[in-house]
């Protein structure tokens, strides 16, 4: 076999689209990029202007909102101390009137007003006693202090109450201290 020698015709160039052959730079590079990066660093730097102040905002609701809690706490009270107050006055008088008094069934009567009007005061803020005597015994309202037998149909119910509980706007705030029958 005869070696066969490729010739290439003289006249033919390599065209490979380089543009490294060609002077210059601006081929490289899009028209008018540097206008678009100022663009974008001056959105990027309002969103970031944004998002700091709406951080420092956050930072101050934050700040705001635990001040007014803790205040809250503070006089979550005074509208029951205030009305106590008129108790109180009352409780004053029948103790004055305890000492200078002999009469017994007067002096009964006065502090009879006065527990009256304590139950009436705490009863309009939403205070509200449990009735737990002759009822099922349920560990979610009472607490039994003692055991006692007792009749056959008396079983598992609540005999005598030895503290009361209370409930405040419907929300169970003291459990009963009662006697259970067994």
């Amino acid at each position: 076999m005869e070696d066969k020698e490729i010739i290439e015709p003289e006249n033919s160039e390599m065209n490979i689209n380089a543009d490294a052959d060609i002077p210059g730079n601006t081929h490289l590079s899009n028209p008018g990029a540097e206008d678009i990066i100022q663009k974008l660093q001056a959105e990027v730097d309002e969103q970031k202007d944004k998002y700091l102040r709406l951080f420092a905002e956050f930072d101050n609701f934050k700040r705001r909102n635990a001040k007014e809690k803790l205040e809250l706490i503070q006089t979550a009270g005074k509208d029951v101390i205030i009305s106590m107050l008129e108790v109180m006055d009352d409780c004053d008088r029948a103790e004055k009137q305890l000492t200078g008094s002999e009469d017994i069934a007067a002096q009964k009567e006065g502090v009879q007003l006065v527990f009256n009007k304590l139950r009436t005061t705490l009863q309009a803020r939403g205070l509200k006693a449990m009735e737990s005597i002759n009822t099922v015994f349920d560990v979610e309202k009472h607490e039994a202090i003692t055991e006692i037998e007792v009749p056959a149909k008396m079983k598992g119910k609540v005999i005598d109450e030895i503290e009361k509980g209370y409930y405040l706007n419907n929300k169970l705030i003291r459990f009963a201290k009662v006697v259970v029958g067994k």
